[in-house]
């Protein structure tokens, strides 16, 4: 899994590190300390091609760019990668500036290592984490009912929208985690789900291991035959 840290405090990118070996014992680490940098590692181009990052860790205050400007920037250059902001900053303004600019999440640094890394597995599932004190003293009824949207779901939960359907409302699953099963049912290996996706075969592993668990199965085929009976799969 490749990730990317982007944040110009040198001590926190090294305790960062060893929080994220929890995450997955197959990390392809790389660090930035400048908007600038961070962009343009997420356009480096390889043989021809752009090498994708699996996760983006944001600081938001960086040299290079205001922060509006960077994060915008780093969605626009790597839409299909989720970024997750990293910030000592909660005002919720802030938070919900973030997510409407595109963020996957929002994880306050004195956050404890155990909820970063179940809010990163969250997001590499296809969920939003933010933070709880987003939903104390909202200042309006429009205001609570906006942070409750976006929430923290458990780990197996996902934000769905009218035109998802009955079915996704209840779903267990992810949207991508539904992805994953629906190319799991077609006999696919994690190298052909991944190419297909356009993911890692790492984040395509973690999506296996969380789709196994939130079904209560232990292997592929039983994830596939309790999806169809639960009516998950076409």
């Amino acid at each position: 899994m490749r990730i990317l840290i982007a944040d110009d405090h040198e001590l926190f990118r090294d305790g960062l590190r060893m929080v994220l070996s929890d995450l997955s014992t197959d990390l392809d680490i790389t660090e930035a300390a400048t908007y600038d940098d961070a962009l343009g590692l997420v356009g480096q181009v390889d043989d021809g091609e752009t090498v994708p990052f699996d996760l983006i860790l944001v600081d938001l205050v960086m040299p290079g760019l205001p922060w509006t400007e960077g994060l915008a920037a780093l969605r626009a250059t790597a839409p299909r990668t989720p970024v997750v902001v990293l910030s000592a900053n909660e005002d919720r303004r802030l938070v919900l500036e973030a997510v409407r600019l595109g963020a996957a999440g929002f994880i306050p640094k004195t956050s404890s290592s155990k909820v970063m890394i179940r809010a990163l597995d969250l997001v590499l599932s296809g969920g939003v984490y933010l933070p709880t004190t987003l939903l104390e003293d909202a200042p309006t009824p429009a205001a609570a009912a906006m942070a409750l949207a976006l929430a923290e779901p458990s780990p197996t939960a996902s934000f769905s929208s009218a035109a998802d359907g009955e079915a996704a409302a209840v779903s267990p699953l992810t949207p991508r985690q539904r992805e994953v099963l629906a190319l799991l049912g077609l006999g696919k290996s994690n190298k052909e789900i991944a190419r297909h996706l356009v993911l890692s075969e790492g984040t395509v592993k973690l999506h296996v291991t969380a789709i196994l668990k939130a079904l209560n199965v232990s292997n592929r085929t039983g994830a596939v035959v309790a999806a169809q009976r639960l009516g998950l799969t076409k």
